[in-house]
């Protein structure tokens, strides 16, 4: 079924209908910079992927988090987050260790470089697009407003 035939059935005045036309511009708006956007560019040059940038959004500089943590956080199994942490440290940007208080553990961190490449994707992904910048201050308050109403989940990358 193509977008504009989508479009057109929930232009109708229910609320699920109106709900869904929301979500679905939000989205394809969302997606479309993601798609397009700096970060990910940067990321392909450094021969990563979103998982990775997943994984680095998930560590915290100082801190470490053991591997299942990771998969947990990133939505993986712990196969293709050990896959991930490889890739990482193999451009010296992260290091596994392993956890004192149980040795099976092993425990990710940030490397220095890890720190300064994940601060910089968080900043790019995060850079306000020009399209929200086009939108005039009564709109970008109105939309404030609205998305200040949904639950803000642990699942977006920290900043």
């Amino acid at each position: 079924m193509g977008t504009a035939m989508v479009r057109a059935q929930t232009h109708s005045s229910s609320k699920e209908a109106l709900a869904a036309e929301v979500w679905r511009m939000m989205a394809e708006f969302t997606m479309g910079l993601i798609q397009r956007g700096t970060a990910f560019s940067q990321l392909k040059r450094m021969g990563l992927t979103p998982g990775h940038f997943k994984v680095l959004a998930a560590l915290r500089p100082g801190t470490s988090l053991p591997m299942g943590a990771i998969a947990d956080g990133v939505g993986c199994d712990r196969s293709m987050a050990t896959w991930l942490v490889d890739r990482l440290e193999e451009q010296g940007l992260a290091t596994r260790q392993m956890v004192e208080a149980d040795r099976r553990v092993k425990a990710v961190s940030l490397t220095p470089a890890g720190e300064q490449v994940r601060d910089g994707l968080m900043e790019l992904f995060y850079a306000t697009p020009p399209e929200m910048l086009a939108l005039d201050r009564e709109t970008l308050s109105s939309l404030r407003r609205a998305l200040a109403k949904l639950p803000q989940g642990d699942h977006a990358p920290a900043g």
